[in-house]
């Protein structure tokens, strides 16, 4: 993947969007004095690049009933279904990432359940079928912090570096 070049003011545009999606585009106008034309034609280009990816409110999953976050690394009997079980891993609305990965597992993913009663029916209804050789578990007891790359760390580099 290509890294995308970027100028000062769309550093500036993606500091100010990542620490508040709904901040209107008339306010990062004025913050980073231009035209709110402007602002909107930089959102669309980001937006192209890949660099933005939509937006989107955060769901407490405790507060909707789910109190168990579970991190599990998969083992499949069979590695060329990798595609197939992929595509049944979407079809189950609880799990909410799926990475490829090195190491230990051949697939990692976050799952959400109820409790723990809803997370073990999960793994022997929904999971177990799709082909694991193995699984290892990792229940979260709280989730410290969670957060987006800071885009602060992007710094004030002049547009040639």
């Amino acid at each position: 993947m290509a890294i995308q070049k970027l100028d000062n003011l769309d550093k500036q545009i993606l500091r100010m969007v990542s620490e508040d999606a709904r901040v209107p585009f008339l306010e990062v106008a004025r913050a980073c004095n231009v035209s709110g034309a402007a602002i909107h034609q930089r959102i669309a280009k980001l937006t192209s690049m890949g660099v933005l990816q939509g937006s989107q409110f955060v769901i407490n999953p405790e507060k909707i009933g789910y109190e168990t976050c579970a991190y599990m690394g998969l083992n499949l009997k069979n590695p060329e279904n990798f595609d197939r079980v992929l595509e049944e891993l979407k079809k189950i609305p609880e799990v909410t990432e799926c990475h490829y990965t090195t190491g230990n597992f051949d697939m990692f993913i976050k799952i959400y359940a109820k409790n723990n009663h809803h997370l073990l029916t999960m793994i022997h209804d929904r999971l177990q079928p799709l082909g694991l050789s193995s699984s290892q578990t990792l229940i979260s007891f709280y989730s410290a912090f969670e957060r987006q790359l800071p885009v602060t760390s992007l710094g004030q580099e002049t547009d040639d570096e």
